[in-house]
């Protein structure tokens, strides 16, 4: 167990994790990733390649030729940076590349504030990029969870052959709290590599095919026929790769619906509803894609109203409104530019909105 800032965590678990390489840009709130991975120095130790890109540009461009050849390689930045490689996230969709790419938010648009916001939540589970692709999204409340999450991200991402971003804050980020880390998880030998990406660009036997990672397909009929196995992949997903955490919902008459920093600034939201009597309750999304849509309409079929609270100017509650088909009255409250409501403010704006 070691106290360690959110950052600094997402920077050791891609050592543990066995990654191969990590190719990144400095950015605020972000920038202690790539300053404890250099620090580290895992190359001596690990064999692990760790390099400061020019650009957003290309280090995203470095994970797609890293990552293509099956190797576990990773990034991180902020939102504009994140904005910059948009284009390589969907290149590597395209060609059902695995990677892992962590975005700390900050405040926008723009360049904005360097202060924690969640305002990248369309970019993050609607696309970003161009064309009919899904990331694997998931959104940790903790610094623990930033640790686990990446291991946990790897799985998935040579799963579903599919990239997979953790999408944080820079409350949690910058934060510090004790986090139990694990044993080092010895990277892949090329035997392994070649046994988990069967796919990939690692030398051609002559006992098979060539191996061709691409997204370009210029023939519409096999693009066509692409996009439907995409499709299925994703449904695959929805299916099988939910997670959230209901969080006294039993005896609930109204919801929070909240993640990351909201969720836990919820938690003591829902407390002090407690204790005057309020039956309150909390999902916490852990996925925002797949998102828990099923979870979601079962509650609104119990509940009398739910609050989605994020620090945007209401993104997710789309799709809490979809996923409970209306049926009940849902109300968004959020700061944005970077400031962080109070659990009071949260609570207050639950007996406005919802309780009346």
């Amino acid at each position: 167990m070691k106290l360690m800032k959110g950052n600094e965590a997402i920077a050791r678990a891609m050592i543990a994790s066995g990654t191969d390489g990590y190719f990144g840009y400095p950015i605020t709130p972000q920038s202690e990733v790539m300053e404890t991975l250099m620090a580290e120095k895992p190359w001596e130790t690990t064999g692990m390649v760790v390099l400061q890109a020019e650009s957003e540009l290309a280090s995203i461009n470095m994970v797609y030729g890293g990552a293509g050849t099956g190797k576990k390689v990773a990034t991180s930045s902020s939102s504009p940076g994140i904005s910059l490689m948009c284009e390589g996230l969907t290149y590597l969709a395209g060609a059902e590349i695995p990677c892992v790419v962590m975005n700390a938010m900050r405040g926008g648009p723009g360049l904005g504030t360097i202060q924690p916001a969640q305002s990248d939540y369309f970019q993050s589970t609607k696309g970003g990029g161009h064309g009919d692709y899904q990331l694997y999204v998931m959104a940790p409340a903790s610094v623990q969870e930033m640790y686990d999450f990446v291991f946990d991200a790897w799985d998935i991402a040579f799963k579903y052959r599919n990239p997979v971003l953790i999408l944080t804050d820079g409350a949690i980020g910058q934060c510090m709290e004790k986090c139990y880390t694990r044993d080092y998880v010895p990277r892949w030998t090329e035997e392994e590599r070649r046994a988990n990406a069967p796919w990939a660009t690692w030398g051609k036997p002559a006992n098979r095919n060539h191996n061709i990672v691409t997204s370009l397909e210029l023939e519409s009929a096999r693009q066509e026929v692409f996009n439907q196995k995409l499709q299925a992949k994703y449904r695959e997903m929805e299916a099988n790769e939910v997670r959230y955490e209901a969080i006294d919902c039993e005896d609930a008459d109204y919801i929070f619906v909240a993640y990351g920093t909201s969720a836990r600034i919820c938690m003591k939201s829902m407390e002090l509803a407690r204790a005057k009597g309020l039956k309150v309750g909390l999902l916490r999304l852990i996925t925002l894609y797949p998102f828990p849509k099923k979870q979601i309409a079962e509650l609104a079929g119990k509940v009398k109203g739910m609050l989605c609270v994020e620090m945007s100017a209401g993104q997710m509650i789309e799709d809490v409104k979809l996923a409970a088909d209306c049926r009940i009255p849902i109300e968004h409250y959020g700061r944005f530019g970077g400031i962080i409501p109070t659990p009071e403010e949260v609570l207050e704006a639950m007996e406005q909105k919802i309780i009346k």
